[in-house]
């Protein structure tokens, strides 16, 4: 379960820069995960509530984690139509040519955090 090793790292990096600007506490984390980003929005979760049951972290007892879905696009270049792939590598539906281009769905990223 690489998730457990991904929310490991978003919590040193959001509790680094919390640092830096002068929070004491975090209280709430938003994440943005593509559906085809490799990480499975419930495992984050779970690891999520491990780190912050071990209190390893800044997190307080009342600290929330919020993930985003971010549904995937893919654009063709063959006919330019534009189609929600099920995987990474997709046939246009229309021309039925693979090679379409990601466009959204692969994003993993901390969109904000919250404290004080």
């Amino acid at each position: 379960m690489h998730e457990l090793a991904l929310m490991g790292d978003i919590l040193n990096l959001v509790e680094k820069d919390a640092k830096q600007r002068g929070f004491d506490s975090v209280t709430g984390i938003t994440l943005l995960v593509g559906i085809l980003s490799n990480a499975m929005p419930d495992a984050l979760g779970m690891a999520f509530d491990m780190y912050k049951a071990q209190r390893m972290t800044m997190l307080t007892e009342d600290a929330a984690l919020e993930m985003l879905i971010e549904e995937a696009r893919a654009s063709c270049p063959h006919c330019q139509t534009t189609y929600t792939p099920t995987h990474r590598i997709a046939i246009c539906p229309d021309c039925s040519l693979p090679g379409g281009q990601l466009t959204t769905g692969q994003s993993f990223q901390v969109k904000s955090y919250e404290g004080s």
